[in-house]
């Protein structure tokens, strides 16, 4: 009897966790966005492209630009034949400039530019919607697979507590004498397969829970948790032509195929502008200052070589200047027009890539609520098989006491009624996880 009670006790210490932690669904998103490195990724690329959709990155505006030569100079001259027959020159000089270019017209390029800024912009926020939909879909099954192990690990608790009251049940029954040796021996192989199930099951909930925290970005993998969110039965009805219009419009992958056929359009456009004049306005000023220092030595007939010290002479020159260019590119070996073409064909792929999704998102949505529509039919039918096998149970019980039936039978119908429980918690995570698809698909997850 000893022994017995020790095998009672193993499996429910098994079970008995420390400081667990309480995470709803709702905390489980809010970690899984807060620390998912793709979404903060996606997020760091949309804030440069916001950054960069402005003028000043299409050459709207005029640049000015000023500068300044500073230089010294030497110089030192020989000359026999003239009267200066010799000269040491130092000059020092300064030039500050200022010059400004304008670009006025280059065929619309700077709007079309504006307009790419902010299309590439809006293509990083389609980028992150997608990550950010991935993820919420990622977390959301995740949590309810890890809410399913949990259920049915109670559902092995119960089992279990089944077989125990069954060998208590032989026992007292041979304490009387109307039980033998063998009905005993059932009720412990049944106990110890149950044990077993208990304890493997204790497994697929901690991976499970394992899983659930990496997807969320929790470092510490180990954390013990109770879920505090059931899984829901899902009863929506869906339109079908509704839904499939909203995915048309509203698919984060579709739009983000949109924008990318945007581009194109715009880069095709950008490089039929080369065809066009470039005009621009150009201003410039310039000042130079210069001085002059050394010594001359003249000669003057026969006389004596007379050398001078220069006084130190200082020159200024001021120069301005305003003009236009026109610029006008008129052969280039035909690299305009390969280029050109390129773009051109490049529409045709985005304006293909766009077709072909929405063809394949169409039939996969079509398959998904198929899928949905046949879940929700076995979750009923398998409501109505959980309460037929749990009558047949509690039958079965009471016919195993009157002797009616024997320990295999029972054994079976018992089995009957765990696989119908976990039948239906299979189901509706089934079913769960067929809706996050639909809504992801059709871009109402984030809703």
């Amino acid at each position: 009897m000893r022994t017995l009670q020790l095998c009672f006790l193993i499996p429910l210490l098994c079970t008995c966790v420390s400081a667990q932690q309480s995470l709803s669904l709702s905390d489980a998103i809010q970690l899984g966005l807060a620390n998912n490195y793709q979404i903060r990724l996606a997020q760091a690329n949309l804030d440069v492209a916001r950054n960069d959709d402005n003028y000043a990155l299409t050459g709207k505006m005029p640049t000015i630009t000023l500068g300044l030569s500073p230089g010294i100079g030497y110089r030192s001259n020989n000359n026999p034949a003239s009267i200066v027959v010799s000269s040491s020159t130092f000059s020092y000089n300064v030039a500050p400039a200022a010059n400004l270019n304008w670009t006025l017209f280059n065929g619309g390029r700077i709007e079309m530019t504006k307009d790419r800024l902010a299309t590439l912009a809006d293509l990083s926020a389609g980028q992150l919607q997608i990550q950010v939909e991935n993820t919420l879909a990622a977390v959301i099954n995740a949590y309810y697979n890890a809410v399913v192990q949990q259920e049915q690990l109670e559902v092995r608790q119960r089992v279990l507590g089944l077989s125990r009251d069954r060998i208590t049940y032989q026992q007292i029954r041979a304490e009387y004498g109307q039980g033998g040796t063998f009905e005993e021996l059932q009720a412990r192989d049944a106990y110890l397969t149950d044990s077993t199930n208990l304890v493997v099951q204790q497994l697929n909930l901690q991976l499970a829970i394992r899983n659930l925290l990496q997807v969320v970005g929790e470092e510490d993998l180990n954390q013990e948790l109770t879920l505090t969110t059931p899984l829901d039965e899902v009863a929506e009805n869906y339109d079908r032509a509704g839904l499939e219009n909203q995915l048309l419009a509203t698919n984060s992958q579709l739009r983000t195929l949109r924008v990318n056929q945007v581009l194109a359009s715009l880069n095709t456009r950008l490089i039929a502008a080369e065809h066009k004049p470039t005009i621009g306005l150009t201003a410039g000023v310039s000042y130079d200052y210069s001085l002059a220092t050394g010594t001359q030595t003249f000669v003057f007939g026969d006389g004596p070589p007379d050398p001078r010290d220069l006084p130190g002479i200082g020159a200024t020159t001021l120069n301005g200047q305003l003009g236009f260019t026109v610029n006008h590119l008129l052969f280039d070996g035909g690299a305009r027009n390969v280029r050109t073409q390129s773009a051109k064909l490049q529409e045709i792929t985005a304006r293909l890539d766009v077709e072909a999704t929405s063809q394949q998102l169409r039939a996969t949505l079509l398959n998904t609520l198929d899928r949905y529509e046949n879940q929700r039919a076995i979750v009923d039918l398998t409501r109505r098989l959980i309460a037929n096998a749990e009558q047949n149970l509690n039958i079965s019980e009471e016919r195993l006491k009157g002797g009616t039936i024997n320990s295999f039978d029972y054994r079976a119908i018992q089995l009957n009624y765990v696989n119908a429980e976990f039948q239906l918690l299979n189901a509706l995570l089934n079913l769960k996880n067929t809706e996050t698809e639909l809504l992801r698909l059709t871009g109402q997850i984030v809703d």
